[in-house]
């Protein structure tokens, strides 16, 4: 989820520079070794275009043989690549086996280079490419390797080339200044470039990843729905065995002498058979024969069951209804991207609510509109422009969390001997010479560790704005009424009546 806490700069993720570092290794899978001979194809054969028309058709003085040889070794390299791939049907990714082929590209274009004037060729842009397609397909740190590869060949280049071939007669002499320049603009080129491929390589990839998120949420509710198709199938594979079970119950009791134990015994089991078999004609009911609890509920229902999981701790979680003209709350349709949504924003509030949590609900003619507000600290400024978007967080444990884990730890904690061992007896009842139980376990001090929230990774928000936006509603944000710095946070949904409401209402 977001957070809430001001003062924090909002690093994507909720981490900092140095945290970002750390996950740089394990971006990126790279290109099929397919792609990268492709690839080098087309370099290959854009170069000896490049290399005849400059000695054939303009008649430039051209070192040819050493340019041959060098597109000839890019050759020789791709035919080895393609032998690799017809022997091992190499068709995955490799972040290892790009980063060596682009860093050949990379020497071989500076090799080229270098026969053809350096910098002063307007080729030299090309060497913005490997850094490119490296800084949008593997992992950071081969990503940045590659730029420096391409840095230190611009140095190279920049020392150390022939001169520009020219027009026969015709002498072409730089400015040195002008050659400084080609190497800025050359390395800013590269430095601008794969920043931004990254950059745009990894929002893609997040949102890839916060989408799939989303797509679990909702396939694991649909498996709970279909959990009802499996009830409704074993009621009916129950219902023979169960029959001959109250058939012999019956002979059982016919045949059995009144008042006798077996008469007993057969009654019991009879009337825990006619049980069973209610029990299998409730599974037997899937949703859609008018199960009111998956169908339809009321609309403070389904808040209560919103708010239910977070019922407990200390906070004061509160669900209100209020309708205009006093007319009766309306039956809405019970979804699971509503009850899964709604869910998120509530644990969010609790996790940041000093004392209380509102859970409202007003409707209107036209209108349902739902509010989550708490009394905590509020959006940050500099997060709230960001919100909806995927791993934008900087969520520290909340006190429901805290709770929790101090719940945990206490009942970790070894029995207590003697009098602490009363609570633990079994049965129903508790018998009069019990001693009174030990008061319960002292919570621990915040400063120990705690179990983290959920949805520390930034997709709280993202994937509650997605699953009820699917159902018709929007959402927005804003701060909530309280005093300053406690002015909390409200979480707005509005849904047309016609979306959440139920046919029959």
């Amino acid at each position: 989820m977001t957070s809430q806490s001001p003062g924090q700069p909002p690093f994507i993720g909720g981490e900092g520079p140095a945290d970002h570092w750390r996950d740089l290794p394990r971006r990126g899978r790279g290109l099929t070794l397919r792609t990268l001979i492709i690839l080098r194809w087309l370099a290959l054969m854009g170069q000896a275009a490049t290399i005849w028309v400059a000695h054939e058709l303009l008649h430039f003085p051209l070192a040819v043989w050493p340019c041959v040889a060098t597109i000839a070794a890019g050759a020789a390299v791709n035919l080895a690549a393609l032998l690799h791939l017809r022997r091992t049907d190499n068709r995955l990714p490799d972040g290892r086996q790009t980063a060596l082929h682009l860093g050949f590209d990379i020497l071989q274009l500076s090799t080229l280079l270098g026969l053809t004037g350096g910098l002063e060729n307007p080729f030299c842009l090309l060497l913005v490419a490997p850094v490119t397609v490296a800084a949008a397909s593997l992992p950071g740190r081969q990503a940045i390797g590659l730029g420096f590869l391409v840095l230190i060949a611009t140095g190279v280049l920049f020392k150390w080339s022939l001169p520009l071939p020219w027009q026969s007669g015709t002498e072409l002499i730089l400015p040195l200044l002008y050659r400084i320049g080609l190497a800025m603009a050359l390395t800013t080129g590269v430095v601008f470039t794969s920043a931004y491929a990254w950059r745009v390589a990894a929002d893609a990839e997040k949102l890839e990843l916060a989408l799939a998120t989303t797509q679990d949420v909702l396939q694991r509710e649909q498996r709970l729905a279909a959990l009802g198709g499996l009830a409704a199938a074993a009621a009916h594979e129950l219902g023979t065995p169960l029959a001959t079970i109250q058939v012999v119950a019956k002979e059982m009791l016919r045949g059995a002498p009144a008042d006798s134990p077996e008469a007993e015994d057969a009654a019991l089991l009879l009337q825990q058979a006619d049980r069973c078999r209610e029990i299998l004609t409730r599974l037997s009911q899937r949703p859609e024969d008018g199960d009111a609890l998956y169908a339809e509920v009321g609309l403070k229902a389904l808040l209560a069951e919103v708010v239910d999981p977070h019922l407990g701790f200390d906070l004061d979680i509160a669900v209100e209804t209020t309708t205009a003209d006093g007319r009766p709350v309306p039956q809405v349709k019970r979804l699971p991207e509503v009850v899964h949504g709604l869910s998120a924003l509530v644990e969010n509030a609790a996790d940041f609510a000093a004392s209380s949590v509102r859970v409202g609900a007003t409707v209107d003619e036209d209108w349902i509109v739902v509010e989550v507000l708490d009394d905590g600290p509020g959006f940050a400024p500099d997060i709230l422009p960001r919100l909806g978007e995927p791993y934008v967080t900087s969520r520290p444990h909340g006190k429901a969390r805290r709770a929790l884990a101090a719940q945990l730890r206490a009942a970790a904690r070894p029995a207590r001997v003697g009098l602490g061992a009363a609570p633990f007896a079994l049965g129903r009842g508790r018998r009069k010479d019990t001693a009174p139980s030990p008061p319960p376990f002292p919570p621990l001090p915040s400063t120990e560790a705690v179990i983290p929230s959920q949805g520390g990774m930034g997709l709280g928000f993202f994937i509650a704005r997605t699953l009820l936006e699917r159902t018709g509603g929007r959402v927005s944000v804003g701060a909530g009424d309280g005093p300053i710095g406690h002015r909390g946070a409200r979480v707005t949904v509005r849904w047309p009546r016609a979306s959440l409401e139920t046919a029959a209402a």
